[in-house]
């Protein structure tokens, strides 16, 4: 008896296998090319790290009218007045200099070109444009429900936009969201 003889498939030619090679290095370099953009622009802020939240027990925060508190893992400084709590960004709104806490004066001053800042953030004199930019800060009770929170907004047109957040008595925790800036208001 004679045995059939199957035929497989045919042998891949040389442009096949080009052909296959080169789709393959494409989807390759477009997969690595599509994570690294996921990888840059997914924001990786993680709680106590700039551009995330900052917790803060109430118990820590400075006495009213008691000098700014230095953050330096928050680039911010507290302060707390009789209004309520704010958060200011340590960059100077002239060029990005870091400006210091002049206790001699009681205001903040940029050792770059000499603008001046009140406690509060408020533009005294120098080449700053506007005031010192704040972050957002909101207070949580005990079960986590949040209680005060900064308005958010331009404070050139809403003037309540970045001002103090008051603490109530039955706050636990502070977070300053270092994520979200007000601007300061123009200065004229």
């Amino acid at each position: 008896m004679a045995q059939a003889t199957v035929a497989g498939p045919p042998p891949m030619t040389r442009r096949e296998f080009l052909f296959y090679i080169w789709g393959a290095s494409m989807l390759l370099s477009l997969g690595g090319a599509t994570g690294a953009i996921l990888w840059f622009a997914y924001p990786r802020f993680r709680e106590g790290e700039f551009g995330g939240d900052f917790p803060i027990a109430v118990a820590d925060l400075p006495p009213v009218g008691a000098p700014p508190e230095d953050n330096p893992a928050g680039r911010l400084r507290l302060v707390r007045t009789d209004e309520g709590l704010i958060a200011i960004y340590k960059v100077c709104t002239h060029l990005g200099c870091l400006y210091s806490w002049v206790p001699a004066n009681g205001r903040f001053e940029c050792p770059c070109h000499g603008s001046k800042f009140e406690v509060t953030g408020e533009y005294i004199e120098g080449p700053a444009p506007r005031n010192l930019d704040r972050f957002i800060v909101r207070t949580f009770d005990a079960n986590g429900n949040l209680l005060t929170e900064t308005i958010t907004g331009d404070p050139n047109s809403d003037p309540a936009a970045g001002s103090p957040v008051e603490v109530p008595d039955d706050a636990v925790e502070i977070r300053v969201a270092t994520g979200q800036r007000v601007d300061g208001a123009s200065v004229s």
